[in-house]
């Protein structure tokens, strides 16, 4: 069997995603990061390729015509939807072979599935409205706590101790899931974006978030799939007009 699975060829997997300023290094794109983080994450072999949004080469307008990256090709096969690639990738890319990803709890799904929202509308409201701000630091606050309450496997029933606070490194425990590789492309970019044209930073008592991010930014799947933070900051430039 051993023998057997050694003998499998490695799948032939292609990543295209968005392109900086530049034309190519790594642009901003959670999306794109997400499935970066996913493949590396897999342990598979596969090659990157940054797309200038500005001008397409010709050999990708004809791979996939009017798609925006991220896309994949995998063995020759195209895949657009990135929902649909991450589900694909989980389900082909599977034990013994490769890790699955997939978080234990569907609370480390849910927890952050507004925080990018309520950014989106705080970044691009005026300073005078704080209805924005709050509903933000709200959802930090959620985060916060989830990150800070132990998860059902981090409780020992046979202890007489009660575990009160978390410290496990990740949303789901101490490994990375689909989760992270979701949330923590957005976590960045709201990071860098806000601190630069709304002087916001992550409060300093939701001790949970920053735990979490010092930990993701000692993973090498995550820093080393980071784009440039001027990448961040020029695609939110224009965003933030109305805050003048």
């Amino acid at each position: 069997m051993a023998l057997r699975q050694n003998s499998e060829k490695e799948p032939v997997i292609e990543l295209f995603i968005k392109a900086g300023h530049d034309g190519q290094n790594v642009g901003n794109c959670p999306f794109c990061q997400r499935l970066f983080m996913v493949l590396w994450l897999k342990g598979v072999k596969f090659t990157v390729t940054t797309v200038d949004m500005k001008k397409k080469p010709a050999e990708l307008k004809d791979l996939a015509p009017g798609t925006n990256p991220p896309f994949l090709l995998y063995n020759g096969d195209l895949k657009t939807d990135f929902i649909k690639i991450e589900d694909f990738l989980e389900l082909t890319l599977a034990p013994p072979r490769y890790p699955h990803l997939s978080p234990q709890n569907k609370e480390s799904f849910d927890v952050g599935a507004d925080i990018f929202a309520k950014f989106s509308a705080y970044i691009k409201s005026t300073p005078t409205n704080t209805y924005h701000d709050k509903a933000l630091l709200r959802e930090f606050k959620r985060l916060d706590v989830y990150l800070n309450t132990p998860l059902p496997q981090e409780i020992d029933h046979n202890s007489t101790v009660d575990s009160l606070v978390s410290n496990r490194k990740f949303l789901d425990g101490d490994r990375l899931t689909l989760a992270d590789c979701n949330l923590l492309p957005k976590l960045h970019v709201i990071k860098i974006a806000a601190k630069k044209y709304c002087d916001f930073d992550i409060p300093a008592q939701f001790t949970g978030v920053w735990r979490y991010l010092q930990n993701a930014h000692e993973r090498e799947e995550f820093r080393h799939t980071c784009p440039a933070n001027i990448e961040i900051e020029k695609a939110y430039l224009d965003v933030t007009g109305k805050r003048k």
